[in-house]
């Protein structure tokens, strides 16, 4: 019989930390509502007492969602767990998370304390917080960096006083895998009362091992772990939701299960990027543009053969539909065979390799190959003409007005035209082009980057289209923005038709 691991998502409050990512009380709701669906066990909502805005949004998703716990964030102070309280009333289930630092650095350059005095506030905040609920969790600030004699006493005193959860965090992500879990084991066996309380993860990945030290204290008896989407968070952010999940269920022999519903993990993934307009790198674990994308050729054709050459888990466990067989010039005769079969020709071996030739010329000219290229290398169309292009772009937006926006397109040869509204410039240009195109598509991702510094800087765009299960890409560069990213749409589109 496995344990169970709970999972704790902080995305809506330590996620939210991150500068540029803050999120209106609807859009806080819509992503309370996705965990639910995931199979979140408790949601830390907010730090009710930092703002009217923070507290209303507690208020708000403790209404919405109704499986998980609602969690709000404290300090060890009774007007924040007041606060707290009152955000959490109409919660199904609620729980208050308070502490203070217990590492040197907290207690006598942040605190200006002393040990006893820390465990005292400690005590007394826990005690405080059960007047108003039961489930109490208590958090060791800085305990990556705290001693773990003392740290044993801290928890001890606080799991007497009557917290439910406790909170080992790697503030700084400091710690090592192995001294992370060592902290962890070292509480298990020294402090008398543990079996009374859940230990729990938090950590912070500035050294790039948040996941790894929270699978470690989970292997040494903690069973909460604290996440959030995309490992989003201050800094360099916190332990990823989605790696920690993928890795208890992908490796069958650990002892450890989680409730969570990983199909949903891909969407959910791409809701918080959106929302928070904090793109995923494209080479980040489970969720990224490449994470199941291969160009290696030796990689492909072991794909080709079988997915588990090269892929320990399948797209579709956490939504997304296929793997992706890039092709470029590393790719090998299996790949371009593969998309060949898939666009309907049937090549004998010497056909093969002559059409492989040809291609390895292009792939070095052009990067990556796409269908339309594949077409052009098998002789049925010439590459001067794409199927769309952009002729004209004129764009009214600013304060007080509202976007709008007027393309013109050459699809096919004959030129159309349609005027549209938006929300702001890009989605009124969007808008425009949808008009024009007959083709169903839905925008999967759009990313803009900037080449250098400077408000005169060349921009760069992306974007991924799906259309009939397929993936297309699209690439736009331009000093304008908007109609960089009207172009990378029309690239895309221009290989769907």
């Amino acid at each position: 019989m496995s344990d169970r691991i709970f999972i704790f998502d902080t995305t809506l409050r330590d996620g939210e930390q991150v500068p540029g990512c803050q999120l209106n009380t609807i859009e806080k709701i819509e992503v309370a509502r996705t965990l639910e669906a995931l199979g979140v066990d408790v949601i830390e909502a907010g730090f009710p007492v930092s703002s009217p805005g923070d507290f209303q949004s507690v208020v708000e998703i403790a209404k919405a969602v109704s499986n998980p716990t609602v969690c709000a964030l404290t300090r060890a102070v009774e007007k924040d767990i007041d606060v707290a309280a009152e955000a959490l009333k109409f919660a199904k289930r609620g729980r208050i998370h308070t502490g203070i630092g217990t590492s040197p650095y907290h207690i006598f350059n942040k605190l200006n304390s002393n040990h006893d005095e820390i465990i005292e506030r400690a005590v007394r905040a826990v005690k405080y917080a059960k007047r108003y609920v039961e489930d109490v969790e208590f958090y060791c600030e800085d305990a990556g960096r705290s001693d773990n004699a003392y740290l044993a006493r801290v928890v001890e005193a606080v799991i007497k006083a009557g917290a439910t959860v406790i909170n080992i965090p790697d503030t700084t992500g400091y710690c090592l895998p192995s001294e992370y879990g060592e902290k962890i084991n070292y509480l298990m066996e020294n402090v008398s009362n543990v079996h009374k309380a859940i230990l729990s993860t938090h950590c912070h990945n500035d050294l790039g091992m948040a996941t790894a030290n929270s699978l470690s204290g989970i292997a040494n008896g903690a069973r909460q772990v604290e996440v959030t989407l995309n490992g989003i968070g201050e800094r360099a952010g916190n332990t990823s939701l989605e790696e920690v999940v993928m890795a208890v269920k992908t490796h069958h022999d650990l002892p450890f299960h989680t409730e969570i519903n990983s199909k949903g993990i891909y969407e959910a993934s791409r809701l918080v990027s959106s929302l928070m307009n904090m793109p995923v790198q494209a080479n980040k674990a489970i969720v990224g543009r490449n994470a199941f994308a291969h160009s290696s050729g030796i990689h492909q054709d072991g794909v080709l053969k079988n997915r588990e050459n090269y892929e320990i888990i399948d797209p579709a466990d956490v939504g997304i539909k296929e793997s992706a067989i890039i092709l470029s010039a590393r790719s090998g005769r299996a790949a371009l065979n593969h998309h060949l079969e898939e666009m309907g020709y049937k090549l004998n071996k010497e056909e093969l390799d002559d059409a492989y030739t040809r291609f390895l010329v292009m792939a070095d000219e052009r990067k990556n190959v796409n269908e339309n290229d594949l077409s052009e290398l098998m002789g049925d169309h010439e590459s001067e003409t794409k199927s769309v292009e952009l002729e004209l772009l004129q764009v009214v937006a600013g304060k007080s007005t509202i976007p709008m926006a007027t393309v013109h397109l050459k699809i096919r040869g004959e030129s159309c035209a349609a005027t549209a509204e938006g929300n702001g410039p890009i989605d009124a240009c969007f808008n425009a082009v949808k008009k024009l195109i007959k083709q169903q598509f839905s925008l999967e991702e759009f990313l803009v980057q900037a080449l250098t510094r400077g408000s005169d800087d060349l921009g760069k765009v992306h974007v991924q289209l799906e259309h009939k299960g397929k993936m297309y890409y699209g690439f736009g560069a331009n000093i304008d923005i908007v109609t960089a990213s009207v172009e990378a749409l029309v690239d895309a589109l221009s290989k769907i038709i």
